[in-house]
């Protein structure tokens, strides 16, 4: 799920995680980032087995040599393109008997659609299990039979990271221009691949010539260019949509292309014209701005040429995300996006963390189901909030420090 993540560090990859940077990501599509870094910009002697590090990233999770047939030593490491991984004991990860551990068990069971190789047995057997697994500790001990945990090092020894978080936004919407529903959400435009670059944001705006060349590719209305604006960012997001018999329908706006120009940060802006320090640079901050200071929206949404094209899609399960680069729905509160060069796709991951604002203890297990361009390195994860004004204040607002521990196959 590429997105441009809203946070102020971190970004999507050509697949699917939270930002403001290259914005031609979607929740699947090609170039998601991390929040912060879209609102910035841009804005930080154990025994090994090597993995092969000379297969392509894609293909890394799958060629991973066998684990340990039984529980590893103490300090023994596991090597991967970005990371170390060293193993240790289960009572190591902060917090680790105090998780709602059976939370995870329906993110497992999208991710044991597409499993990696590694994990393909361990799916078989989870789906056999699954019926028979009630309540959170017998979920644990699931894991705890199967899985071994390894502390995930930078390539020089770091353990202290960074946590970002990302969100899928849910926007009002009409299926026509009327009453404060004026701002367009548009289908890709006929001529797109044979323009490159397309025409620049102002120019839509502003060119008569170029709006009727989107005349009748109008997906659906929005009340806010800023809600137009964070869609395009996150590069996907869900529709309520008012039809014009009355009934509502919650679609996905899913990413279709973009126009080819650069992404530039509306945050960076903000602080590039005094507006904003970096340390304020946040989502909530940037609307703030704007409903303080209406005559300049324009100015604001011009400063990023970058429009990005939707398609509608059905959501027949309300409860999961969009698609992330793992090819599977992602679960709020138990998805987060990862270098996959880092920790491969599948993973289950301790994740030791605060919430933003509060600081209150984020501890939990949590599934690698996405990426993104600005979330690279070792102890490195983009927080998959959800959907709604509050996933939204949180992934706004999301820079805390990190630790990170992967649950590997035994054998």
């Amino acid at each position: 799920m590429v997105h441009h993540t809203m946070r102020m560090s971190s970004a999507i990859a050509p697949r699917a995680s939270s930002r403001i940077t290259h914005m031609a990501m979607s929740f699947r599509s090609a170039a998601r980032l991390a929040w912060p870094a879209l609102i910035l910009g841009a804005l930080a002697a154990c025994s090994s087995v090597p993995l092969d590090d000379r297969v392509p990233v894609e293909d890394k999770a799958a060629k991973a040599p066998a684990p340990p047939a039984s529980a590893p030593s103490p300090g023994t490491a596991l090597l991967r393109s970005r990371a170390r991984w060293v193993a240790v004991d289960w009572n190591d990860l902060p917090g680790w008997d105090s998780d709602r551990t059976s939370e995870l068990w329906p993110a497992l069971m999208r991710s044991c659609e597409k499993p990696p190789f590694e994990w393909a047995r361990l799916c078989s057997d989870a789906r056999k299990s699954g019926a028979s697994l009630a309540g959170d500790a017998a979920v644990r001990t699931w894991l705890q039979q199967r899985l071994s945990p390894y502390r995930v090092e930078s390539l020089e020894g770091a353990t202290d990271g960074l946590a970002t978080g990302y969100f899928e936004p849910l926007v009002e919407a009409r299926r026509t221009a009327q009453g404060p529903f004026r701002v367009p959400l548009y289908m890709t435009p006929a001529d797109l691949a044979t323009r490159k670059p397309w025409w620049t944001r102002q120019q839509l705006d502003t060119q008569a010539g170029v709006q009727a060349q989107l005349k009748g590719h109008e997906l659906a209305f929005v009340a806010d260019p800023l809600d137009a604006l964070i869609l395009q960012i996150q590069g996907s997001g869900r529709l309520q949509i008012t039809e014009a018999d009355g009934t509502r329908k919650l679609v996905r706006a899913a990413f279709a292309g973009h126009n080819d120009q650069p992404y530039k940060s509306v945050g960076k802006w903000l602080i590039e014209q005094g507006e904003l320090k970096p340390e304020q640079a946040s989502w909530p901050a940037i609307k703030a701005w704007a409903r303080m200071n209406p005559k300049r929206v324009n100015e604001l949404l011009w400063s990023n040429p970058r429009v990005v094209f939707f398609k509608e899609e059905p959501i027949p399960d309300p409860a999961a995300g969009p698609r992330g680069a793992q090819g599977v729905p992602l679960s709020p509160g138990r998805s987060i996006a990862v270098d996959a060069q880092s920790v491969p796709y599948g993973t289950p991951v301790w994740l030791d963390t605060t919430e933003p604002l509060s600081n209150t203890p984020l501890r939990r297990v949590v599934l690698a189901q996405d990426t993104g361009t600005a979330i690279t390195g070792a102890v490195r994860a983009d927080y998959f909030w959800g959907w709604g004004e509050q996933a939204e204040q949180q992934a706004g607002r999301m820079k805390q420090p990190l630790r990170m521990w992967v649950l590997w196959p035994r054998s």
